[in-house]
């Protein structure tokens, strides 16, 4: 199974990328996670945010291809335990179709993301930042594929 993160912005601090890079290359063969990262809308002094926000969307939503299931990173989604994500990973690998998993920019999704959207996950009722996010999916993908397999790297 082919996961995509894609991701609303650029230019990361170096430990986000070395983060990132040191659990995708811990995962199963099975499992492959890449990072797609979509630019951000200009903003100015007197920036239009909803428009920003549409056109991030619209990057977003070109980035993902025909047949994905997508999963917004959302306040209002559903909050998953790293238990609950490991069934979550289980049953995509089992409807056989590639993930998505959006992250948008500093102004959240575009209404037509949340609407593609066939499911939103909430990280936390905490505000994180984005470069952190990154490397906090690539961990818990990690931990949910060792959970699935009996490892004992997840203790509850």
């Amino acid at each position: 199974m082919r996961l995509r993160l894609i991701a609303v912005g650029g230019r990361m601090p170096d430990w986000v990328q070395a983060g990132f890079d040191d659990y995708v290359k811990r995962l199963p063969r099975e499992v492959r996670l890449d990072l797609v990262e979509i630019p951000l809308a200009v903003r100015g002094k007197n920036a239009d945010i909803p428009r920003a926000r549409q056109q991030e969307g619209e990057r977003v939503l070109k980035a993902v291809a025909d047949g994905m299931r997508t999963v917004a990173l959302d306040e209002r989604g559903a909050a998953w335990s790293s238990t609950d994500l490991a069934e979550q990973l289980r049953r995509w690998q089992l409807d056989g179709r590639d993930v998505a998993l959006l992250i948008g920019g500093p102004d959240g999704h575009a209404p037509d993301v949340i609407r593609r959207a066939d499911q939103k996950w909430s990280l936390s009722p905490l505000t994180l930042p984005h470069a952190l996010v990154r490397v906090l999916i690539a961990e818990q993908i990690y931990r949910a594929t060792t959970l699935l397999a009996g490892h004992p790297y997840h203790r509850a």
